[in-house]
């Protein structure tokens, strides 16, 4: 299947301004359309820093982010994920074991809210207490609007 990149932001709807007050005449209902990335990370054996999730344009939203751990890790030890940014490792997934089957839905602050002016990187950082665990598989997945404008 062929896919189809546009430069953004996208915005759907049939009113683009109201001009009344008649909902489906003239009312605007036109609104940005919802983005993701995702990524499947690392983990696996050692620790596995700065696995580049998704990088978020300037000026988005974001909405969500969600670890979903499909595969159990078996190290002896511990094994977590954090996901954040290079300033901020643990902004938007604090320490989640990746030894439990589950979905983790991030907390989401200011960097999430306004990304700023400039792209960021949605990085994960895998941490394992013995490195020796051989199973395991997780992905991370950015919900966000693109330049939406909140700069």
């Amino acid at each position: 299947m062929g896919t189809t990149t546009f430069s953004g932001p996208l915005r759907a709807g049939t009113i683009p301004a109201t001009t009344g007050t008649t909902v489906g005449t003239n009312v605007a209902n036109v609104g940005f359309v919802l983005m993701a990335q995702s990524a499947v990370l690392d983990i696996i054996g050692a620790t596995a820093n700065d696995q580049v999730v998704a990088t978020i344009p300037a000026g988005s939203q974001i909405v969500d982010v969600i670890l979903n751990v499909t595969v159990v890790n078996n190290d002896t030890g511990t094994a977590t994920v954090v996901v954040g940014t290079s300033a901020d490792p643990d902004a938007f997934i604090p320490s989640t074991t990746v030894k439990t089957l589950g979905t983790t839905r991030g907390t989401l602050d200011t960097e999430a809210t306004n990304v700023g002016a400039t792209d960021i990187r949605v990085l994960a950082d895998f941490t394992a207490q013995n490195g020796n665990g051989s199973t395991g598989a997780a992905t991370v997945t950015v919900t966000y609007i693109q330049n939406r404008g909140l700069v």
